[in-house]
């Protein structure tokens, strides 16, 4: 009679372990694309707000005394280079910001690829553009 019962409990057992494995083998792909998709968000929220730091570094030092054009593409540069964002380009507007007068306002746009600074392959946000701006009024 203890045969028998250990022999009905063993096969529940299997059974019960089967039922695992396919209840694991449908939630698996579920949680794995859960889990891409909060690894790329974060990735894109990083690469937005490094975009924003360049954008604020270099509006920063536009307005420095006897600031130049490359002094911005610098600073813009090395945030870019620091936070490892690939593919990033700068604009100033206008061009010639040096020869505003006081209460004129100079704006510096920073974008980049989220293509080029995505660690998923295949991306949730393939094909789309990040981009940042800075806008400040000359004092000096």
């Amino acid at each position: 009679m203890n045969m028998r019962f250990s022999r009905k409990c063993q096969g529940r057992g299997l059974r019960r372990r089967g039922v695992a494995a396919a209840e694991f083998a449908v939630c698996l792909p579920v949680i794995m694309l859960i889990v891409l998709a909060m690894i790329e968000s974060c990735t894109m929220i990083f690469l937005k707000q490094s975009l924003t730091v360049a954008s604020y570094e270099g509006i920063r030092t536009a307005l420095e005394e006897r600031a130049v054009a490359t002094d911005v593409l610098g600073a813009c540069q090395q945030v870019l280079t620091d936070r490892r964002v690939q593919g990033g380009t700068i604009t100033i507007q206008p061009n010639n910001f040096e020869t505003l007068l006081p209460g004129e306002f100079i704006q510096v746009t920073v974008s980049a690829p989220a293509d080029s600074n995505s660690v998923v392959p295949g991306s949730f946000f393939g094909g789309r553009t990040l981009t940042a701006t800075a806008t400040m009024m000359k004092e000096l």
